[in-house]
């Protein structure tokens, strides 16, 4: 039974963490910016020592390649390495650094495959920088118009494309990943569940749907000192009755339905005069697309006119549940018993780029625990054992689709991918 060497992978678990490194121990490093730049420098200098062929496509991202012995599509592993601002030493870059240790205990242990191994780093997965999320890993499997995401500014007027242009990492459409075995993501969970029931690995079946709104409330604007409360058109008081409403409605929907108000503008947002304009959003994730659609029906049910305000909605965006091929969760599974790892079936709530991989690949993820459920903070935080241990499971479960490909055992591929 191969293991990854522990020490090694701390280490450049580290090392990473400087590229970006904040007062408080977190990282800001934005998707093309100086620090993700400096961060792609050495992830590329690592793979090239290990013999790794590496190029570029036209969304910039990095594909480093370890030649197989037979002409088979590959097998990727990878994520992301830009973060959010003041975000954490793991989110997304473990899944980049575990598969990179992956491939040095391989080359430590002379071990030739016959499918090449590709470590993939998609370039703005955050939507830190640029909106949206995921973007790159979104053009690729024909979600997003490459043509519309070019265009994408940051807050200081910078677009998408001129980042691209300057930062040395543009390359060509062909090099675009295309097809492959399977595709495998090792993540952070995010959240508090694998701590909580103390759980070694997570076995990811599937991303979550997901359905946003965004509420308009009408009034109108005056004197908050001589206005009687009986005459009032405020549309503060009736977005908050209107979000009491929803969550005494939402919640009992299912107990595993999420959803936040995430967003509110008030305007004019001053305390000696009432307001006349409230925007707020409404976010819920559910697995099963019928509850989604309870929640929808629910706001449409929803009148216009309350209090003398006017009430008006807009569904600003939706993605469908996601769920990952069986096969590799089971090669998952299996391998976490083999190491005498706990694992746990779970769905994830965020969104990765493996949702959208798995829209043409055969695709999975690892989730590893996340101290006290915290992310995209600078208290995120992973123990380094913990984060072992996702790597010996995505090194094994590299190893068995390889064992596979030798035994000519057909992987199922229950790549429906969006239901």
């Amino acid at each position: 039974m191969r293991l990854c060497d522990g020490i090694r992978l701390e280490h450049t678990i580290r090392t990473f963490s400087k590229f970006g490194q904040t007062k408080n121990g977190g990282v800001t490093r934005l998707s093309l910016s100086p620090e993700d730049l400096a961060a792609r420098k050495y992830f590329c200098e690592c793979c090239k020592e290990l013999g790794m062929d590496v190029t570029f496509d036209d969304m910039a991202n990095i594909y480093a390649t370890l030649p197989g012995k037979k002409d088979l599509p590959p097998i990727v592993m990878g994520s992301h390495l830009d973060s959010v601002e003041k975000g954490g030493r793991f989110d997304g870059v473990l899944g980049v650094l575990t598969a990179l240790e992956v491939v040095r205990t391989l080359r430590d242990d002379n071990v030739e495959l016959d499918a090449p191994i590709v470590i993939v780093n998609f370039t703005n997965e955050e939507g830190a920088r640029f909106d949206p999320a995921m973007m790159s890993s979104g053009v690729l499997a024909g979600k997003f118009f490459k043509e519309k995401m070019l265009y994408s500014k940051d807050k200081n007027g910078i677009s998408f494309v001129d980042a691209l242009e300057q930062s040395g990492y543009k390359g060509e459409q062909k090099n675009r990943l295309k097809e492959a075995i399977a595709y495998l993501e090792l993540h952070i969970e995010q959240g508090p569940v694998l701590e909580s029931k103390e759980i070694d690995i997570g076995v990811v079946e599937g991303v979550l749907g997901m359905v946003c709104y965004e509420f308009t409330i009408k009034g109108e604007s005056d004197h908050a000192g001589t206005t009687p409360m009986s005459m009032r058109k405020d549309p503060l008081f009736v977005a908050t009755d209107v979000m009491t409403m929803l969550r005494q409605q939402l919640s009992k929907v299912d107990e595993e339905l999420v959803y936040t108000i995430g967003r509110v503008n008030v305007t004019p947002n001053i305390h000696t005069v009432i307001p006349n304009k409230v925007i707020f959003t409404l976010e819920a994730r559910h697995q099963d697309p019928a509850k989604i659609s309870m929640v929808e029906e629910m706001i449409h049910q929803l009148p216009s006119e309350i209090v003398g305000c006017h009430l008006s909605f807009e569904k600003l965006w939706s993605r469908d549940t996601v769920v990952f091929d069986g096969s590799i969760c089971q090669i998952i599974e299996d391998a976490c018993q083999k190491y005498r790892y706990s694992s746990h079936r779970m769905f994830s709530g965020a969104g990765h780029d493996a949702q959208f991989i798995a829209s043409y690949i055969p695709s999975a993820m690892i989730f590893v625990p996340s101290v006290n459920g915290k992310s995209h903070c600078e208290e995120e935080l992973t123990s380094f054992e913990d984060c072992l241990k996702g790597a010996n499971i995505m090194l094994q479960t590299v190893l068995t689709l390889q064992q596979k490909l030798v035994k000519n055992e057909s992987i199922t591929l229950e790549k429906e991918g969006i239901l």
